[in-house]
């Protein structure tokens, strides 16, 4: 959601900014896609370095731990059965545990219950760079086909609403996904929205005069 929103409301932005400044209708098209396709690689360049970092972090981890166990598995037993007890189990029943897990993968184990790190949460560069991007191009994909199918004189109106009412099923939907309230989050959402796309505009039509 949050890639599909900068997608959105950075293009919209953009669009209305060039419209507002008096720019031909070739050229806010040019601005809108150019919007897309570079907001989209952006997005995914910089998820990608970012996930990348957490990786070899996570890679240092288990190598780090898996030392660790050649050097010490008695000490390394002691303390997965330490966390088990932490978390309410008794003494006994934890020490048990901690040995059969490390009898079957002692590795997969301080690595799941010592440093959290479990195979549906380890980092995945690329697959968080196509996602990244994937959303930012459809959240931008709206702004860019108001702009193909609205003629110049209704444009900066219809790329405005447009993008308001995009804001806000936006918003409603990721309160929805997570369990919150939808109405505020659409309003929020909406408002801070309206905010960015009045500032752009106005941003424009000062440059447009001055030109």
């Amino acid at each position: 959601m949050l890639g599909a929103n900068d997608g959105l409301l950075s293009t919209a932005s953009l669009v209305l900014g060039v419209a507002s400044a008096g720019g031909a209708h070739a050229a806010i098209l040019i601005a809108a896609v150019a919007a897309l396709v570079s907001g989209a690689m952006s997005m995914a360049a910089g998820e990608y370095v970012s996930v990348s970092s957490q990786l070899d972090s996570e890679r240092a981890d288990l190598a780090r731990e898996r030392g660790e166990l050649r050097a010490d598995p008695a000490g390394e037993t002691e303390e997965l059965a330490q966390i088990y007890t932490r978390l309410g189990v008794d003494q006994a029943t934890s020490l048990t545990v901690a040995r059969e897990l490390m009898g079957k993968d002692a590795l997969a184990a301080h690595a799941r219950d010592e440093l959290g790190i479990t195979t549906a949460s380890r980092a995945r560069p690329v697959q968080a760079a196509l996602t990244s991007a994937l959303c930012f191009g459809l959240g931008a994909a709206t702004p860019v086909l108001i702009v193909i199918v609205t003629p110049l004189r209704w444009l900066i109106g219809v790329q405005a609403a447009g993008a308001l009412v995009m804001l806000a099923a936006l918003g409603a939907i990721g309160a929805a996904a997570g369990g919150a309230p939808m109405l505020r989050a659409a309003l929020r959402v909406t408002v801070w929205g309206g905010l960015a796309l009045a500032v752009t505009g106005g941003i424009g039509r000062l440059i447009g005069v001055a030109i």
